[in-house]
């Protein structure tokens, strides 16, 4: 097998689009896509031409069927996904809305995914990849997925080779805030890149600004911080340098789910291939943009020749502090 540019792990579901706008209970009709935000990144890169592995486990049902084919028409590598003969896949409903944030309603506890464990980790194929993007998603799921995503993070730091890590926060899937805050929190100290929104980094960290959020995972020994601002662009800080990358104007937001993934695409392609951190952060500003002009969580997402050709045609500064 190939080597693997980024690998991934979590929970791909069904999703539900409804084709109307509305509440969810009065909708008849719906479009079914594919959703969770480790796919967003596996399908965001393989689009930029990596090579991009997701781990996961679904269930021997049509909706694990619609995953794997979805997955592998974007062809993103599928080798590590076990088919579970015990437990579902999980699905989600969301709502259309013409702009701002849909509701979303899950139906994922007890699913296969949630029982990926140890035991299905395989050395031999993780050896195989560059880098490893982690979000807090999985740690919120069972025991079995925080114990696996602790041994990925582990072997990847034993093998000397690059982590980034998404917060993600999912409040509705922790027992308590406190938990999910210490829990999210052990695991990005030790990923070398941490990619929070401004209020996750605020809950996360209890401080109020960019710098002293970025300050707050940097003296943990984190390497570079990453902070999404929106509309407003994004802040950067490692111990050598901070700045701000301005965002890319959007005329109307129609669907901001996945845009915060597209972005974590845009960075982390940016630092496999050795850009500047600055111009790493301008991708990921450039690709968030065009997630929230489309209405799936990844359909917005560019290949590198769309990406490179909306970055030119548009004015944007940096602001180095």
């Amino acid at each position: 097998m190939h080597s693997i540019d980024v690998i991934t792990f979590g929970e791909a579901m069904a999703m539900f689009i409804a084709d109307s706008c509305g509440p969810l209970q009065e909708i008849n009709h719906f479009t079914m896509e594919l959703a969770g935000a480790e796919t967003n990144v596996a399908i965001g890169l393989a689009k930029l031409g990596y090579n991009a592995s997701f781990v996961s486990k679904v269930g021997a049902d049509a909706f694990g069927k619609f995953i794997m084919e979805k997955l592998q028409k974007h062809q993103v590598q599928v080798d590590q996904i076990i088919t579970d003969t015990q437990f579902p896949t999980g699905f989600q409903l969301k709502s259309r809305v013409t702009e701002g944030d849909p509701e979303v309603q899950y139906f994922r506890k007890g699913s296969a995914a949630s029982h990926l464990a140890i035991s299905d980790f395989s050395e031999h194929y993780f050896q195989k990849a560059k880098h490893l993007h982690m979000t807090g998603i999985p740690l919120a799921l069972s025991s079995d997925t925080r114990n696996f995503a602790q041994h990925a993070l582990s072997f990847f730091k034993n093998k000397a080779k690059k982590i980034s890590f998404d917060p993600n926060l999912r409040p509705r899937l922790w027992n308590s805030e406190k938990e999910m805050v210490d829990t999210i929190n052990f695991f990005a100290k030790q990923a070398n890149y941490v990619l929070p929104g401004l209020e996750e980094g605020c809950k996360l960290t209890g401080f109020k600004t960019p710098s002293d959020i970025a300050s707050y995972y940097l003296d943990a020994g984190v390497e570079l911080v990453i902070i999404k601002l929106g509309e407003q662009g994004a802040y950067f800080k490692s111990s050598k340098q901070e700045g701000i990358i301005n965002g890319y104007p959007v005329e109307k937001v129609i669907d901001t789910v996945g845009a915060g993934d597209g972005f974590a695409v845009g960075v982390i392609s940016g630092l496999l291939e050795g850009l500047p951190v600055e111009e790493s952060v301008q991708r990921g500003n450039a690709i968030g943009a065009l997630a929230v002009q489309s209405l799936g969580d990844n359909t917005g997402y560019p290949d590198m020749q769309e990406l490179m050709h909306f970055i030119n045609n548009q004015s944007q500064r940096s602001v180095r502090i």
